[in-house]
């Protein structure tokens, strides 16, 4: 985002198919209930609310051995593909408010789709604790919220979802941040395709400002947009319980906060997913306070901006 960018388009994803269980599909409703809307606002942008995307399945592609609920995943990420490159050429930053990381597949292609249109190389920053670069050969479970970056970036093109001559990411493009959890193949696949990973040994050992700093130097240096994928289980599950795949060892508020001011002054986000968020799981909406909170952050709230609440 720069100043220029005053207008935010929220895209509701119920969508919770790609994982192993229920309750993502109340994401949406839970980040609204949390006040993403006027949190936004009240730092004065234009915040249209899209409402949520509610595609019908795409039968015609049939069940997938190994990616689970494929018919339904896919016509998701169709429609949020198109929605969010739409948002964008319309001179919008689109939010999509997941929802399962499977949105991811259609968030990042809809806004590669556009950096292409506009001759910029398009950045993606991975707030996770996995590196879902799974791909139905080598995913342990077959859910595609596992394998969004493997193809985003043209490396698990396992199903017609998606036009086969669309844009990818380049992996050296895509920087992922406090990982934790992989599996093996999927580790071989990371290294073997140049993804930048961060892990939280990285983190403690050379610091999360240093870390942004590089990465966002690479994006500036280039002219490139950044799309920024929230997931909540990059957070330590005390800070944010409210997800069905913690992994404890998690970034703390304060190194998630400082990442968010450090991109808002960068002027370099152009998308946001805020993704995984199961309010099943979580305590009487903590987590989604907390991923408002961190997006009130990374739009330009400041320390000074924030109330304080009542124990």
């Amino acid at each position: 985002m720069n100043d220029k960018t005053k207008a935010v388009t929220l895209i509701g994803v119920p969508l919770e198919e790609g994982s192993g269980r229920g309750g993502c599909a109340m994401g949406p409703a839970a980040l609204r209930i949390a006040g993403i809307g006027s949190a936004l606002g009240e730092l004065g942008y234009r915040v249209t609310d899209a409402g949520d995307l509610r595609p019908t399945p795409a039968t015609e592609l049939g069940e997938h051995a190994h990616a689970r609920n494929l018919p339904v995943v896919a016509a998701f990420t169709r429609a949020i593909e198109d929605r969010a490159y739409r948002a964008a050429a319309e001179g919008t930053l689109p939010v999509l408010l997941g929802g399962d990381h499977s949105l991811s597949m259609g968030s990042v292609s809809g806004m590669a789709r556009r950096a292409r249109e506009l001759g910029r190389p398009l950045f993606v920053l991975w707030l996770d604790a996995h590196a879902d670069f799974n791909t139905p050969s080598t995913s342990p479970s077959g859910n595609i919220h596992g394998m969004p970056v493997a193809f985003f970036c043209g490396k698990a093109e396992f199903a017609p979802i998606l036009p086969a001559g669309r844009p990818f990411v380049d992996p050296h493009q895509v920087y992922q941040v406090g990982i934790r959890s992989v599996d093996d193949e999927e580790r071989q696949a990371i290294t073997a395709n140049g993804v930048n990973v961060f892990d939280m040994r990285a983190i403690d050992e050379d610091g999360m400002g240093a870390i942004m700093r590089r990465i966002i130097a690479d994006v500036s240096k280039v002219n490139g947009l950044l799309h920024v994928s929230l997931d909540v289980d990059f957070l330590d599950p005390d800070v944010a319980p409210g997800v069905g795949t913690t992994v404890p060892g998690g970034a703390t508020f304060r190194e998630a906060h400082l990442i968010m001011e450090m991109l808002h002054d960068s002027g370099l986000v152009s998308s946001l997913d805020l993704v995984e968020l199961n309010p099943f799981l979580d305590d009487r909406g903590k987590s989604a306070r907390v991923i408002v909170e961190l997006a009130a952050s990374l739009f330009g709230r400041r320390i000074l901006d924030r109330p304080t609440r009542a124990a």
